[in-house]
């Protein structure tokens, strides 16, 4: 991983991408990379701290850090588990500055080598009424991480998601198979073989990488 920022996305919501998160920067800390981890939003919680960014730590192995408690890893938090747009609005907060979030970026990499900023949801997901999260990515010009599932249905949210990166001229590195969200033995072999032959042909700077491969 040579790039000092990498958006990590969903090809849906509950893909796998706070767990992806964790193990791509445990396994980069291993290796004496200098590596963090920051929510986009976070919605559905009221606790101080992003739940994704404590399961981060907890999967990295170590404790919340002083960016977690001071809220720079995660700026932006709403009580209500839905698109960030609307949650924004149901706790009569203003619509989402995403300078809140690309000023946290810039500080956190000042901070280490590499930083993992997870997104909410997928790539399409609305984080103001005329602004998409791939939006964003596009802007600030970050190469991003894909988590893809095992599920029934994941290669065509796997291929629309790499699609549209590819149509905004987003880099996508990696993509991660996250065999454990899966409805079906047959159907998740088969995915893999597919994704696998698919990336080779179409995506060949695409590394595949199986989420339970990064477990150390």
């Amino acid at each position: 991983m040579t790039e000092s920022v990498y958006f990590v996305s969903g090809i849906d919501t509950d893909a796998g991408k706070s767990v992806a998160t964790g193990l791509l920067s445990k396994q980069l800390l291993s290796e004496g990379v200098r590596s963090l981890t920051q929510k986009m939003v976070q919605t559905g919680v009221t606790a101080p701290v992003a739940e994704d960014i404590v399961t981060h730590r907890r999967i990295e192995g170590r404790p919340l850090l002083d960016e977690d408690r001071n809220g720079s890893t995660c700026p932006l938090l709403f009580s209500y588990p839905c698109s960030p747009h609307m949650a924004a609005s149901r706790d009569r907060k203003p619509p989402i500055d995403t300078a809140l979030i690309s000023d946290a970026t810039a500080k956190l990499t000042a901070l280490c080598d590499c930083l993992l900023l997870e997104g909410a949801g997928g790539l399409m997901v609305p984080l103001t009424e005329d602004r998409l999260t791939i939006d964003y990515i596009e802007e600030q010009k970050i190469p991003v991480i894909l988590v893809s599932t095992a599920k029934l249905g994941s290669i065509n949210h796997t291929l629309l998601s790499l699609d549209a990166l590819r149509q905004r001229g987003i880099a996508v590195p990696l993509l991660v198979y996250n065999r454990h969200i899966a409805t079906d033995c047959e159907i998740t072999e088969e995915t893999l073989r597919w994704l696998s032959q698919y990336l080779s042909r179409h995506y060949p700077d695409t590394i595949l990488l199986e989420m339970e491969s990064i477990v150390l």
